[in-house]
């Protein structure tokens, strides 16, 4: 299958999760207040998808994966503010394992990209994958997708 748009990516689709979780958290009343732990965990969570979303328009492999690189220190970032909030008492032990959980599985999704995007380019020539160039990554064939709607719509809420 190919990946037509940003939104076929899997690892998309859980970084917006992941966003939309980290939005929700730093809306409690206490988490609010930090207005820079909120900011940071914020941009971090907004970056993982962003920078998915960003490389869908990348010239060749090296640069897809760089920003994929990206997107998965992120998920990191947000894992380890999420101990501050923690730590601080503005989250719950179970709301802190659930989104750590996603920005792991977040991660693992980025990371099985970027490997399955070099063993493509491997297949293709046998140069690494940083010296190869012209080979657009917004059209790797064989990626599973979930198919979304082609206007965005809103997340819904889980209870």
């Amino acid at each position: 299958m190919k990946i037509e748009r940003f939104e076929d990516i899997e690892a998309w689709q859980l970084a917006r999760e992941l966003a939309r979780k980290v939005y929700r958290l730093t809306k409690k009343p206490r988490f609010e207040t930090d207005f820079g732990l909120k900011r940071q965990i914020q941009e971090a969570a907004g970056s993982a998808m962003h920078n998915i979303a960003e490389v869908s328009d990348s010239e060749t492999n090296a640069e897809f994966v760089r920003f994929l690189r990206y997107a998965k220190c992120s998920c990191t970032e947000v894992q380890s503010e999420l101990y501050v909030a923690a730590d601080e008492e503005y989250i719950s032990t179970a709301e802190f394992q659930d989104v750590y959980e996603l920005a792991r599985r977040a991660r693992a999704a980025i990371r099985g990209f970027i490997n399955y995007l070099k063993e493509y380019q491997a297949r293709l020539s046998p140069e690494p994958l940083d010296q190869v160039k012209g080979f657009r990554g917004s059209v790797v064939q064989g990626l599973k997708t979930t198919r979304l709607p082609r206007t965005p719509q809103p997340l819904t809420s889980q209870p």
